[in-house]
């Protein structure tokens, strides 16, 4: 097993990796390889609906969306967190993801994905809820927790002490792990849901 977590802050050491580490320590504990991949801190341009990636089989700006991609594909899951915005993420993230799932030709069917949102106070639900969206568009299983998956500090470090916040986070990585493995397991026994062919419906005026 293994999963990718993506951290969209830039600041590679604030708050928002506490909240991953916390779930890398259990990943571990799990049995479950884990790669972190900073994208908050690049220079990341967002998606100019070209098209070229249909042609190309990846994104026509060679950078870390597609060395993330190749990653992705062998990864059985996928961990997106982000500081909070004006109740949304990190737009650098937002950039990287649109293209991300936009250019990557292969399934991501049962991968399971998990979003985290850290905040000062609000904004962590609207920005959960944004994440979520990517998954839920590529047959990905989305992971639960406890609560939703938010872990609140303002000031680098304050994080640490946000207590539920970081039981939340063990929680959503014990359940992710679970998930994967109970998925593969069920690949192994029925294989994948049967799959239709795309019928998509427009809806002009």
């Amino acid at each position: 097993m293994k999963v990718l977590l993506i951290n969209g802050s830039p600041k590679s050491d604030g708050n928002t990796s506490i909240a991953i580490d916390e779930m890398v320590k259990i990943f571990r504990e799990d049995g479950v390889e884990t790669e972190v991949i900073q994208v908050g801190n690049k220079v990341i341009r967002g998606c100019i609906g070209c098209g070229k990636c249909f042609e190309k089989g990846s994104c026509v700006f060679d950078d870390i969306v597609n060395e993330t991609a190749a990653k992705l594909e062998a990864a059985d899951g996928l961990v997106i967190a982000t500081p909070v915005y004006y109740a949304s993420a990190n737009g650098t993230l937002v950039s990287f993801l649109d293209r991300l799932f936009y250019s990557a030709n292969y399934d991501m069917t049962m991968k399971v994905g998990a979003s985290v949102a850290v905040c000062r106070r609000g904004g962590s639900s609207a920005t959960f809820d944004e994440l979520n969206k990517y998954f839920t568009i590529n047959n990905m299983p989305v992971a639960s927790s406890q609560y939703w998956n938010s872990v609140h500090g303002r000031t680098p470090g304050e994080a640490a002490r946000d207590e539920e916040g970081l039981q939340t986070m063990r929680v959503l990585a014990r359940n992710m792990s679970f998930l994967m493995k109970s998925i593969a397991l069920g690949k192994e026994k029925y294989g994948l849901p049967e799959e239709e062919a795309w019928t998509p419906t427009h809806f002009i005026r």
